[in-house]
């Protein structure tokens, strides 16, 4: 199996057309979630990012893709909070501000994985895991510290939810291994079981299959695919494997050198041909 079959299924052919309703579509992408708007972000006399407007709808997979430079870990560093824009504002949720905070971010469903793995080394699959839990948590330092009562129920009862993300990544096997002696395509989907650990309505990816081999590619899109029909987990991915992006992505967005070069399908994104002068590095007079 390549990643060219993981397309998501047509819908069945009808087998008379003059009596049989037109299928119906797989989701309905209308309701925005998110949206940024004329967004601008210099370091110095450097431009990050200029005027770049897009949004993302519930429940579908959003890709941002571009030659390396082209400013697309900066916008989802802008989305979580991260960076903030000298310019422009983003929607979320209906609620509109120039900028947003990191805790904001998470507390609102907003979770993130990154380019070079964040984990902590030392610590099992599950305790890290666990982490992505501590926003959940209501009991104070005091009661976790005790360990008892309320605290120990209220764990027991995260504790279940992380060995439902363990069972569903498949990762039973490694559950009480340190992660640092894991091999990297492993790190990278204990890394998606962490963001998921925080039950997110928005889950920004960045390049979630770089370095990985084509099987460990597979499985990774898998778990993406799965992650947004079964949880209905908005996602935006960054990838640079195009084969990848044209197969699970619901639109694209295209940035070049922190400008945006193109936004729609991915079947209209293909045929531009300023994506692919971009991408080939080849100029029209």
């Amino acid at each position: 199996m390549t990643a060219a079959t993981l397309e998501r299924p047509a819908p069945p052919a009808q087998s008379d057309a003059s009596d049989a309703p037109a299928p119906t579509p797989r989701r309905n992408f209308s309701e925005e979630l998110l949206k940024v708007e004329d967004i601008s972000l210099s370091f110095g006399g450097v431009k990050a990012l200029t005027n770049i407007s897009f949004d993302i709808r519930k429940h579908e997979i959003r890709a941002i893709i571009g030659p390396n430079g082209a400013g697309k870990s900066s916008m989802l560093n802008v989305i979580n909070g991260f960076y903030h824009p000298q310019v422009g504002c983003i929607t979320y949720k209906g609620q509109t501000r120039s900028q947003m905070r990191p805790h904001e971010a998470a507390k609102t469903g907003i979770a993130r994985t990154f380019q070079n793995i964040a984990l902590f080394k030392g610590m099992s699959t599950l305790d890290n895991i666990m982490t992505g839990r501590l926003l959940k948590m209501r009991r104070n330092f005091l009661w976790q510290a005790l360990y008892w009562g309320p605290a120990l129920k209220e764990e027991l009862e995260h504790r279940e939810k992380v060995e439902a993300i363990i069972d569903f990544l498949e990762i039973q096997a490694i559950r009480k291994t340190p992660v640092g002696r894991l091999p990297y395509g492993l790190q990278k989907r204990v890394e998606l079981g962490r963001a998921l650990a925080m039950e997110p309505d928005l889950l920004l990816l960045d390049e979630p299959m770089a370095g990985m081999n084509v099987e460990e590619k597979e499985d990774m899109c898998r778990f993406i695919l799965d992650v947004n029909d079964e949880f209905g987990t908005t996602i935006a991915l960054i990838e640079h494997d195009m084969g990848v992006v044209m197969d699970i992505s619901d639109r694209v967005v295209v940035l070049d050198y922190g400008r945006l070069l193109a936004d729609g399908t991915p079947d209209e994104v293909r045929a531009n041909q300023q994506v692919i002068d971009a991408y080939l590095g080849v100029s029209h007079d």
